[in-house]
């Protein structure tokens, strides 16, 4: 029975590494295991704002080994010279890797670029951030962004410049501790596919206006920048009716707000009360000196006395909403008779314009790891570029799939031990659906909002709870405006404040608060107060 069971496992085995050898060849164009140690093969930056320290490590639970990011809050840039270029425009190209967040992932990104040929500009010992590539791939997460990047830097054959088109729809980064393989598929069709874990996450065409940014062929024409606005051009559409005056009985300087004359002062009012008291029990500190510091008070409480009455101290009648109050008159607004409508410059021939049936790529000579993140134990592995989708899928099945197996295993059992896996799950589930909300199209107004809701959630444990309900309660709003809208009301112009950020923002009756609040702390008498 022993022989039987070691006998399936040497066929096993040896067809694993059968399958492996049959499906290199002329089909893998490259591959690194990071088996052996980086030194002598990839060539580490020089240059003097990467000073994160590149290691060869295993990955944790495992033999297997790959090439490890090893300090927080650095710069890391190191390269691989091909040892041919790879044309990107002849038949299909697969750019496949692993990565592992053995710490979780907070704020750090895990892309490849594919550099283009060093005659472009670059050298080995100087990659940077300005190496040009044809290719950046893979997850990035950090503040409001979470996608696998997938950026195409393509020639613009008419002015001659490289343009980075950002695939737009791409897939979302997993945020756990677990080995993830990222695959990119180029077909020759113009086709572009994104994998996570072997699972399509994406789907484009490099011809498709609606699937990058920039588009790769940019727009026929363009809006003319010479082209200006008339001076007599009125695109005002309501005016202020200039027939319209004030009636006779509008009070401007009506207040607001008037004494309430029926308000009777409550029985038991403590008039000759004030509402603090020194408190009995303070003394003077042995250490005070009234030349130095003043005159010595003691710090106030509330006067007890007042705890039981209605109120202390004088009493004064409330205010009431007054009902002769109209505030400052405006004119009603009427149709404007000398209305030009909306003004946009006039459209011109897009001198950048240029039509193509497939990308014109740049070959790729190189594969540079150039990131800039806050956390350590970022793990890389298994670095493909095949010529056909069966060899990357090869490579996950034998090198990525088992790791994967095992740490999914041991997650699974780490949370069923502290109960937490449901609830993680659940808000994984949760959160991948509110990032997929905030695509939305009619959403993308309160995008920026809604990410940082996200974000913050995430983060602050705590916080979850009420952060979600003012997602929901952000989305059924907008949601019932657009439904609720009926015609659109004529646009009234505003003058545009900068925007500002969630955090920064506050509306204009929490500002007059603020104000309010600032006038009463000035006019009121400080207390020289001493810590003891």
């Amino acid at each position: 029975m022993i022989m039987r069971r070691f006998a399936l496992l040497l066929f096993l085995a040896f067809s694993s590494l059968q399958l492996l050898c049959s499906a290199a060849g002329d089909d893998v164009v490259f591959y690194d295991s990071f088996e052996e140690p980086f030194d002598g093969r990839w060539i580490v930056s020089s240059k003097d704002d990467y000073k994160g320290a590149w290691k060869h490590s295993k990955s944790e639970g495992h033999d297997d080994y790959g090439l490890l990011v090893s300090e927080k809050a650095r710069k890391y840039a190191i390269v691989k010279e091909l040892d041919e270029p790879v044309s990107l425009n002849d038949g299909t190209t697969v750019l496949q890797f692993e990565t592992r967040f053995q710490n979780g992932l907070e704020c750090g990104g895990a892309y490849l670029k594919y550099l283009r040929p060093q005659e472009a500009g670059w050298k080995p010992k100087e990659f940077d951030n300005e190496s040009p590539y044809s290719i950046m791939f893979g997850p990035d997460k950090c503040g409001l962004t979470n996608k696998v990047h997938f950026i195409l830097k393509h020639k613009n054959p008419k002015s001659g410049e490289y343009v980075e088109h950002h695939l737009g729809n791409t897939a979302l980064v997993p945020s756990d501790k677990l080995t993830h393989v990222y695959t990119a598929i180029l077909k020759p069709d113009n086709e572009v596919r994104i994998l996570v874990d072997g699972e399509e996450k994406a789907k484009a065409n490099f011809l498709s206006a609606k699937d990058f940014d920039p588009p790769l062929i940019p727009a026929k024409t363009i809006p003319d920048p010479d082209d200006k606005k008339p001076e007599d051009w009125d695109d005002k559409f309501k005016i202020p009716d200039p027939s319209a005056s004030k009636p006779d009985d509008w009070d401007e300087d009506a207040p607001m707000e008037i004494e309430d004359e029926e308000a009777v002062k409550p029985k038991g009012w403590l008039d000759n009360e004030p509402e603090e008291i020194d408190d009995p029990e303070a003394s003077k500190p042995d250490d005070w000196d009234d030349e130095e510091d003043g005159v010595w008070e003691a710090p106030k409480i509330d006067n007890p006395k007042c705890t039981t009455a209605p109120g202390c101290g004088e009493w004064k009648r409330p205010m009431k909403p007054n009902p002769d109050f109209k505030g400052r008159w405006y004119p009603p607004l009427i149709d404007n008779p000398k209305y030009n409508g909306t003004w946009k410059p006039r459209d011109i021939p897009n001198p950048k314009y240029f039509e193509v049936k497939k990308p014109d790529s740049e070959p790729i000579a190189a594969i540079g790891i150039e990131i800039w993140t806050m956390q350590d134990g970022i793990l890389f592995d298994n670095i493909l570029i095949a010529k056909t989708e069966k060899v990357a899928k090869s490579y996950r099945d034998t090198q990525w799939k088992p790791k994967f197996e095992i740490e999914k295993k041991k997650q699974k059992a780490e949370e069923q031990a502290d109960g937490s896996g449901d609830l993680e799950g659940f808000q994984k589930k949760f959160f991948d659906v509110l990032y997929k909300v905030a695509d939305i199209p009619f959403l993308s107004k309160y995008k920026l909002q809604i990410l940082d809701f996200i974000e913050r959630a995430e983060t602050q444990p705590s916080l979850t709870i009420g952060l979600l309900v003012s997602i929901v309660v952000l989305i059924l709003s907008v949601s019932f405006m657009l439904i609720s809208g009926g015609k659109k009301q004529p646009r009234v112009e505003k003058k545009t404040e900068v925007a500002k950020t969630p955090k920064d923002q506050g509306s204009s009756g929490e500002k007059e608060a603020e104000e309010e609040d600032n006038k009463e702390t000035a006019g009121a008498p400080r207390r020289r107060r001493r810590d003891t």
